[in-house]
C-alpha cells in the first residue's frame, strides 16, 4: 500500500495578483481546496493554471495577495519547507541518470531520507503502479516523452508530501495510457487522501478526476463547484463550452413580450419564463445529448427551423420540439453526431447509431429536448462571455 505521508492540508489563495512586466498573469485569484481534496483547476492556455501552481509551490512569489497551507500564510517561506510535491509539465528530471535514480531522489535529501532498502520497495511499487518497472534501469534521455512523464509523475508520488501539485501530468501520454493512468491517480486520491491541485486543460479530466473543479479564464477563477454544478449551471457561456464533446449548442434570440425565449430569426419560442425585460438579447444553451432525435411530423410544427412546445405529458417540466433538415452526420462508434440545420443555424446532437441510420443531407427531422435540460444565458459580449440567466 502507498504510504500515507505525513498528513496532508488545506490550500488557499486570498487575492493573489502576479504580473510579467505588462502582462498581467493573476488577476486576484481566490480560491480554496480542503483538506484531502482533489481539486482540478481547468483552463486554456495562457489562462494562469501553471502560475497559479508555481504560486503556491513557491517557485514564483504574488505581487500582491498571499498563499496559505493549512491556514498559515506561505510569505517568506522556501518551496523546500512547504511540504508540496510538485510533477511539472516540462518533467524537470536528471537526463543523465536512470529511471530510478530519477524516482528515488526525493528519499536521497535530508528531509525524506530513507534506508535503501526502504527506498526500493517504494520505488518498486511506484513503478508498477505506473507501469515502467522495466524501464528503471534506463537512462532518462533514452525514454519517451509519455515514460518520462511517467518517472516524473512517480517522482512526485513516492515522497511523502502535505499536497500534490499537478501541471498537465498526462498531457503527453497516448489516449489508452491517459485512460488508465486517470484511474490509477483516481485510485491513488482515495487511497492516501492527498490534498492535490491538479492542472489541465481537459474537461474530460477534471470531470473524471475532480471532487471539485475551479474554471480559471485570463487569471480569474470564473466558477468552481463539483461536477454536477458546473455542468448543471455553469456560471457563464465560456464555463459551458468548457464542458462537453460535441461543444453546447448556443442559439441567439431575445425576450419576447411574453417573456420566453424567441429565436433570433422568429422561427420558434421556447416557454422558458426568462426573468429579463422583453427585447433583451439571450442565448439558448442546448447540449447535444440532451436532444432527441425523430422523423419530422408526428405533431411537430413548422419546417425549415419552426417548432412547437408543449407539457409532453410529463407532469410539469414540458418540453420542445423544433423541426430542421439534416446538414451532416458523423458516426462515432455506437453514436452518431447529427447537424441539423435551423433556419440559418446549426444545431449538433448525438443520437443512438440505429435511430440516425439512413439519414442524409437535406432530410427533414424532428428535435426534441426537456425544458429542463436547456440553459439560458446573456448574449456575449466583447468584453465578457455571456452570464448564465437564474431560472
Amino acid at each position: 500500500m502507498i504510504p500515507a505521508g505525513s498528513g496532508t492540508t488545506s490550500i488557499g489563495l486570498r487575492g493573489v495578483h502576479k504580473s510579467y512586466g505588462r502582462n498581467l498573469a493573476l488577476d486576484g485569484i481566490e480560491l480554496d481546496v480542503a483538506e484531502g481534496e482533489f481539486f482540478c483547476l481547468l483552463g486554456p492556455s495562457g489562462a494562469g493554471k501553471t502560475t497559479t501552481l508555481k504560486t503556491v509551490a513557491g517557485l514564483e512569489e504574488p505581487d500582491s495577495g498571499a498563499v496559505e497551507l493549512g491556514g498559515r500564510d506561505m510569505t517568506g517561506v522556501e518551496p523546500y519547507d512547504r511540504g508540496v510535491a510538485v510533477c511539472f509539465e516540462s518533467y524537470a528530471l536528471y537526463p543523465h541518470r536512470s529511471a530510478y535514480d530519477n524516482l528515488v531522489s526525493p528519499l536521497r535529501s535530508p528531509k525524506y531520507r530513507l534506508p535503501a532498502a526502504e527506498a526500493r520497495t517504494r520505488i518498486h511499487e511506484i513503478a508498477e503502479l505506473l507501469g515502467i518497472e522495466q524501464l528503471l534501469e534506463r537512462p532518462v534521455g533514452a525514454l519517451s516523452n509519455g515514460q518520462r512523464q511517467r518517472v516524473a509523475l512517480g517522482r512526485v508520488l513516492v515522497r511523502p508530501a502535505r499536497a500534490f501539485l499537478l501541471d498537465e501530468p498526462l498531457s503527453h501520454l497516448d489516449a489508452k495510457l491517459r485512460q488508465a493512468m486517470r484511474a490509477e491517480l483516481k485510485a491513488i486520491g482515495d487511497v492516501r487522501h492527498t490534498t492535490t491541485l491538479y492542472v489541465t486543460h481537459d474537461s474530460v479530466e477534471a470531470l473524471a478526476l475532480g471532487d471539485r473543479i475551479g474554471v480559471i479564464r485570463d487569471g480569474r477563477i470564473v466558477q468552481t463547484g463539483t461536477r454536477e454544478e458546473i455542468w448543471h449551471r455553469p456560471y457563464d457561456t465560456f464555463v459551458a463550452r468548457a464542458f462537453g464533446r460535441p461543444l453546447i449548442n448556443l442559439l441567439p434570440g431575445t425576450v419576447t413580450a411574453d417573456g420566453h425565449f424567441g429565436s433570433a430569426e422568429g422561427g420558434f419560442e421556447v416557454p422558458l419564463d426568462v426573468p429579463a425585460p422583453p427585447g433583451t438579447a439571450v442565448q439558448l444553451g442546448v447540449r447535444p445529448r440532451d436532444v432527441t432525435l425523430g422523423e419530422a411530423g408526428g405533431g411537430a410544427a413548422g419546417d425549415g427551423g419552426d417548432g412547437a412546445a408543449g407539457d409532453g405529458g410529463t407532469g410539469g417540466s414540458g418540453w420542445v420540439e423544433l423541426t430542421g433538415t439534416v446538414y451532416v452526420t458523423e458516426v462515432l462508434g455506437r453514436a452518431t453526431e447529427v447537424t441539423v440545420r435551423l433556419g440559418s443555424r446549426q444545431l449538433s446532437l448525438v443520437a443512438p447509431r440505429a435511430a440516425a441510420a439512413g439519414l442524409r443531407t437535406d432530410d427533414p427531422v424532428r428535435l426534441r429536448a426537456d425544458l429542463e435540460n436547456l440553459l439560458l444565458f446573456e448574449a456575449d459580449r466583447p468584453e465578457r462571455p455571456g452570464r448564465r440567466i437564474t431560472r
